[in-house]
């Protein structure tokens, strides 16, 4: 249990990586997705979780951190797939979603 800080704010930096690739998909939309004003902002909320990465990667192991983060980010980029750009999920892809769920219980319980 005193990883559980460490772990909510890799999940949270996970959130703000979620906004970040919103944002890019946004910019990807543009007819020059690199001068869109929605890259360079998509830029920043990335680079704005820097100092944030030091305080996770004194508390975890750098394998827990990826495997937090990784699920994290699928979950939610999924999230926005579905309710924002209403793209469909099969059946294997949602067998997929829920043993990463399983797969981040288990590690969270055993961290």
């Amino acid at each position: 249990m005193k990883n559980l800080l460490p772990i909510a704010v890799t999940i949270a930096f996970s959130a703000v990586g979620v906004l970040g690739d919103y944002l890019l998909k946004l910019a990807s939309a543009r007819k020059n997705p690199l001068h869109s004003r929605w890259f360079y902002v998509g830029f920043a909320v990335y680079a704005s979780t820097a100092l944030g990465w030091v305080f996770v990667m004194r508390h975890l192991k750098l394998a827990t951190i990826g495997v937090v983060y990784s699920i994290s980010m699928i979950l939610l980029l999924t999230t926005i797939g579905v309710a924002v750009f209403k793209e469909p999920l099969n059946a294997y892809e949602v067998v997929g979603l829920v043993l990463a769920l399983v797969s981040l219980v288990l590690l969270v319980r055993f961290a």
